[in-house]
């Protein structure tokens, strides 16, 4: 029978799937138009374009789908066509991938719902932690409704088939040898193109966002970022040379208490403070999920979320106008134990040979400091078990059978059934940890031991789950009531802790890992890097509102500033309350890497590509400006320096 017969011969399902597909995927794309009609572009051209690149994507993502299936076909001799082998082996692997695919749609949706993005490298590293994923949808979702839906589309989708006779035809018609390979010959040839031609950025084809994102195929996306989730900056951003790329942080950094100890690459030094030192004070710091500037009183909200901190923001050192380096919370984590910017690719603290990294523990250690860290839910999550155990932090996590290298030499410490009163999908309330970090802080002051405790808090995450009847909004009901029962438990453990012998000598510092949401039409959205930071608890002469302009990277140099601290740095932090500094923040996602000044902000992209542009804060949009060549070498030189530091193991 002609290949080019109405019903396409012996491989009448596999077209009718591959059609079913392309005709699925512009439904979900234009769902996603009409999601964020408010937002995308509808000029006509801007339309058209984005569901051809769509379409163009759609068909390299469904030959590869496609490949094993058209193998089989190939192989399968004619004599065995329709045998009851090959009606089992067709009908089922149609029905299975049938079903993968419709979930796959669904899992879009919810993932264009919290990340207003297609899969990308979050959805790679979910993949991996299938706990705390599942449980997280099946806590957030109506899971048996998801998947009785999924199940019942997916027997529609079978069903016409079925009646469009692609099941009959397929099990009727033989194929010749030379209808084989030219089908086989045609869809390989489809997939090595994108394999070595394509790439998913050059999906990225417009100024706005949304229409770049709604361009690509989310499981082309998928697998793109599990190929690049490690990026070498020489490979695929512009570079300088080294000498001028170090020679300009190295002046970036420089002030009249750092001594660079070397020269060359390197950018370690001796902070050095003639004034007589703080006695050691013990520090607890609090890094809080997803926490926004925009829920703050402080900063113009008005649904009385965070009482307590904007109580705090009158009565610590407040950072006003201080932004997270990324979106991840293991992008914050890099940034405020490492004050590094945000190396492209994966964050640092996921990354291999992580370990024995200059860290601000490391500083704390060299004063005879305890450091621990303190994480609700099972810190195999991320790898930060073996990033902060590997880096001298001794472990409290809700472990849940993984373990540990035994290249990680640390102690891990479990937290007991009897100390947990709430636990979801990502681990215990935020009250729990913080009572478990009370208890180990009494055993810390009696032993006579100063303490460094870093706290990760989990409560602002979906499902947005929390103790019933601590606060007026119901559980799992919206990100404000998860946003104010961390406020509330804030206010509890400042209660308990003000009751504490050890309090008086204890500094809290209290900052987000990054904002609830990064997604915006340009290609960095600003406002969503914007978080609060304090310091509580200093000597009230200390207290004040900083508003340089600043970065998460800052926040360490700072406080070892008003403790007047020497001590050895290989941080790209700097002390905020210098007069000299020199404003500017550092910002990325995992393929984006941006240098704020004020509000000009330069934008580097893998492809070696750059953009500057002017930030107008009020309406938080970016205008496209003449590029400035110092500018653009002073970005450069911030990421391509981080990025040689850590990849040639000079941060040790």
């Amino acid at each position: 029978m002609s290949i080019l017969s109405p019903r396409f011969g012996r491989y009448s399902l596999l077209f009718h799937f591959m059609i079913w597909f392309l005709i699925l995927s512009q439904i979900l794309r234009f769902s996603f138009f009409v999601w964020q009609y408010d937002e995308v572009s509808w000029n006509i051209f801007d339309v058209l374009k984005t569901l051809f690149t769509g379409l163009f994507f759609d068909i390299g993502t469904i030959s590869f789908i496609s490949l094993s299936g058209i193998i089989y076909y190939t192989l399968m001799p004619n004599r065995w066509i329709g045998s009851l082998v090959d009606k089992i082996f067709v009908s089922f692997f149609t029905a299975l991938t049938t079903f993968i695919l419709v979930f796959t749609f669904f899992a879009e949706l919810t993932f264009w719902d919290e990340f207003k993005t297609r899969f990308n490298f979050i959805a790679v590293d979910y993949l991996i932690y299938t706990h705390e994923v599942v449980a997280n949808i099946e806590q957030s979702y109506p899971l048996p409704i998801l998947v009785g839906g999924v199940l019942l589309l997916t027997a529609v989708f079978l069903f016409i088939f079925y009646k469009k006779n692609a099941f009959a035809d397929t099990f009727i018609y033989e194929a010749s040898v030379k209808t084989r390979l030219f089908i086989l010959s045609g869809f390989a040839a489809i997939a090595l193109f994108f394999c070595f031609f394509i790439s998913n950025y050059q999906a990225e084809w417009s100024s706005n966002r949304y229409n770049s994102e709604i361009s690509k195929s989310g499981i082309y996306s998928f697998f793109a970022a599990f190929r690049n989730n490690q990026m070498k900056y020489v490979d695929f951003y512009t570079s300088i040379d080294n000498n001028k790329a170090f020679g300009i942080i190295k002046n970036k950094l420089a002030d009249s208490n750092s001594k660079f100890d070397s020269k060359g690459y390197s950018i370690h030094r001796t902070i050095t403070d003639s004034t007589t030192s703080l006695e050691n004070k013990n520090v607890v710091f609090i890094l809080v999920e997803s926490l926004s500037g925009s829920f703050l009183k402080e900063f113009g909200n008005q649904e009385n979320i965070t009482p307590f901190m904007d109580s705090l923001a009158q009565k610590s050192v407040f950072f006003n106008d201080l932004y997270a380096t990324g979106t991840r919370t293991v992008r914050g984590m890099e940034a405020v134990t490492l004050c590094i910017p945000p190396t492209p690719g994966q964050s640092i603290v996921k990354r291999p040979e992580n370990q024995n990294l200059y860290t601000v523990c490391s500083v704390f250690k060299s004063r005879n400091y305890d450091c621990n860290f303190f994480y609700g839910g099972d810190g195999y999550f991320d790898n930060m078990n073996a990033y902060f155990g590997g880096n001298g932090f001794t472990i409290y996590d809700r472990g849940r059978g993984s373990v540990l290298s035994d290249a990680i030499k640390t102690i891990r410490n479990n937290i007991n059934d009897n100390e947990v009163t709430f636990e979801n999908a990502w681990g215990i309330c935020d009250e729990d940890i913080f009572n478990k970090m009370l208890k180990v802080a009494d055993a810390q002051y009696k032993d006579k031991k100063p303490f460094f405790n870093f706290v990760m808090t989990t409560s602002n995450h979906r499902p947005y789950t929390y103790p019933e009847g601590k606060i007026d909004i119901p559980s799992g009901t919206s990100r404000q009531g998860a946003v104010k029962y961390t406020d509330f438990a804030l206010k509890q453990l400042f209660k308990k802790a003000g009751k504490k012998p050890w309090f008086k000598n204890t500094i809290f510092v209290i900052i987000a890992d990054h904002c609830a949401s990064s997604a915006g039409k340009d290609e960095i959205d600003v406002a969503n890097y914007h978080i609060p930071a304090f310091i509580v608890n200093l000597p009230q002469q200390y207290n004040q509102k900083i508003s340089k302009q600043c970065s998460q990277i800052d926040l360490w140099p700072t406080l070892f500033s008003i403790f007047n601290w020497n001590y050895e740095s290989d941080f790209f932090g700097k002390n905020v309350l210098d007069p000299k500094f020199e404003e500017r923040a550092l910002m990325g996602t995992y393929r984006k890497l941006v240098l704020m000044k004020k509000e000009k902000v330069m934008i580097l992209s893998d492809q070696k590509k750059q953009a500057f542009y002017t930030w107008n804060k009020q309406d938080n949009s970016l205008k496209s400006i003449p590029m400035n060549q110092s500018f653009l070498e002073e970005t450069i030189s911030w990421y391509q320096t981080a990025d040689y530091l850590f990849t040639n193991k000079l941060l040790q």
